[in-house]
């Protein structure tokens, strides 16, 4: 009975948000779109569509509130205003008490709450639709006071969660099925993903996971800081980790007034970015201004402070050079290679004609090479690009959306904090160098360095492996004497070839190790 005034409910909302004109186009039965004007008499249309479907949301609480969150990453199939109003979801979520929080560590770590924290202040500091957040303090392993911030998932989250789950699949099964522009919109398979962000967000080991991945990868950049998560202390329903303090980076006053140069901190954003996708290929996929900070402590002033890691992209060495040789074709403007690389990866039917691609991204793409560099946006770019693409059924990448989707983010912020940042020049000359180490002969000296321990159990092998070649042909032969004399010499030929390539090859790393010394 509860699921089905829930759902009742919802339908309201959807509704008198006038939702259906919004999502459904146009319904396949007359009925239908009759009942619905019934229903939603007296309804306001007058909002823009996206503030509209922005509110709907928020009244619909939490979960949804997230969806749409989740929602405005998938640029690839929405309208431009109607993703950026979804971006503007911000969770304003009231606590819960403090009374279950204690109760939920305590359950967690077995163990009464003044055992586990030396500290501990009841009044949370941070609240949201998954988790709020707690102020505290332990004693670490080594016997130091540390000062730590304690992530606490909202108690039944789970229940309340797949309860949702499935009206929003129900819902996105009639959007399929009613709607002309259902198989475009493709709401099942949005569902599907939200699903799966929404239950990795639950776990909070994952969580922490991340975040010891990013900090391991940023150590030695020394333009950003990721707090250090405490494992004795970290549960799937609890994540204890280092107390991190920082102005919000969205407070661009306060940082110009405690002394931060802002222009340097809108280009470390931009290394930052470049540094976790191309060097790295696992990168923070949640960098809105309220995952920011920045520090203003004197021994890490004007370093970027990064929280909250329940997103994170990754690239395989694939999608990495797969965008290695779209910038460099982009670079050059040769649109036909860019055409020949979506044919080549697959994303397109392999009888698409690359004339008809060329010629939609050089549309896309040639009004932005007459423009002052500043006005150019790759994130822009990237999107019109998947967006020009779907009409020659181009099957997206989803880590490919997210990096979009952050791109953007970055821009934003970037562009936020220096009006007159040109994101195009700050990051061309990382993305050449990158490019060159990918094809060039430190590249090769890498990966002749990743094989040299295959290599090395093969060759003292091959005298054996011969061994028992020769013998196999001798006992198995039945061919002429005059053949077994070429088989022999083709044999002998065959050693040497391997004698002479070991030899090139462990003179070749003994050049490298040499070269390494003296660099």
């Amino acid at each position: 009975m509860t699921r089905l005034f829930r759902g009742v409910y919802i339908v309201f909302i959807v509704l008198r948000y006038g939702l259906d004109e919004l999502v459904l186009t146009s319904f396949q039965r007359p009925g239908l779109r009759l009942l619905a004007r019934i229903v939603s008499i007296g309804r306001d249309l007058s909002a823009p569509r996206g503030e509209r479907l922005r509110e709907a949301l928020e009244h619909l609480g939490p979960i949804f509130v997230k969806f749409g969150q989740v929602l405005s990453t998938r640029r690839d199939l929405l309208p431009f205003d109607i993703a950026d109003e979804l971006a503007k979801l911000q969770e304003r979520v009231p606590p819960f008490p403090s009374e279950q929080a204690v109760a939920i560590i305590e359950r967690a770590f077995a163990k009464p709450l003044g055992e586990i924290f030396t500290e501990f202040t009841l009044q949370p500091v941070a609240s949201a639709s998954i988790a709020q957040v707690h102020f505290a303090a332990i004693v670490d392993r080594n016997g130091m006071k540390r000062y730590v911030a304690v992530k606490v998932l909202r108690p039944g989250m789970l229940e309340v969660i797949n309860k949702d789950l499935s009206l929003m699949r129900m819902l996105a099964n009639w959007v399929d099925r009613l709607s002309v522009d259902g198989k475009r919109l493709k709401p099942i398979e949005v569902v599907a993903e939200f699903d799966k962000y929404l239950h990795d967000e639950l776990d909070l080991v994952r969580e922490a996971a991340n975040a010891t991945q990013l900090r391991r990868n940023m150590n030695g950049l020394n333009l950003v800081l990721i707090p250090e998560m405490f494992w004795d202390f970290c549960h799937t329903d609890v994540m204890v980790m280092e107390r991190m303090n920082g102005i919000p980076i969205s407070q661009v006053e306060r940082l110009r007034e405690a002394g931060v140069d802002i222009p340097k901190l809108a280009r470390d954003g931009v290394t930052i970015f470049f540094t976790q996708v191309f060097r790295d290929g696992f990168f923070h996929a949640d960098m809105h201004p309220g995952n920011i900070q920045v520090s203003v402590d004197p021994a890490t002033f004007g370093l970027y402070v990064s929280l909250d890691f329940g997103i994170v992209g990754t690239l395989t060495e694939s999608d990495k050079e797969y965008l290695a040789q779209n910038f460099a074709a982009f670079f050059r403007r040769d649109y036909k290679r860019v055409a020949e690389l979506h044919v080549e990866s697959g994303w397109v039917p392999a009888d698409t004609r690359i004339d008809e691609l060329e010629s939609a991204v050089r549309a896309v793409c040639e009004p932005y090479f007459d423009r002052p560099l500043k006005e150019i946006s790759l994130g822009l770019v990237l999107m019109r690009l998947f967006q020009t693409s779907r009409r020659f059924n181009v099957e997206i990448q989803p880590q490919l959306v997210l990096l979009q989707k952050t791109l953007l983010n970055i821009e934003g912020l970037g562009r936020q904090l220096d009006p007159d940042l040109d994101l195009w020049s700050t990051a061309k000359p990382f993305l050449e160098k990158w490019m060159l180490d990918q094809v060039g002969p430190k590249k090769l000296w890498q990966q002749l360095k990743d094989e040299a321990p295959r290599y090395a159990k093969l060759l003292p092998e091959l005298p054996r492996l011969v061994h028992d070649f020769l013998k196999y042909r001798q006992h198995n032969n039945h061919a002429s004497l005059d053949a077994l004399i070429e088989s022999q010499r083709q044999t002998n030929r065959l050693l040497q070839r391997l004698i002479w390539a070991g030899i090139g090859f462990v003179g070749g790393l003994a050049v490298m190790q040499l070269f390494t010394h003296l660099h």
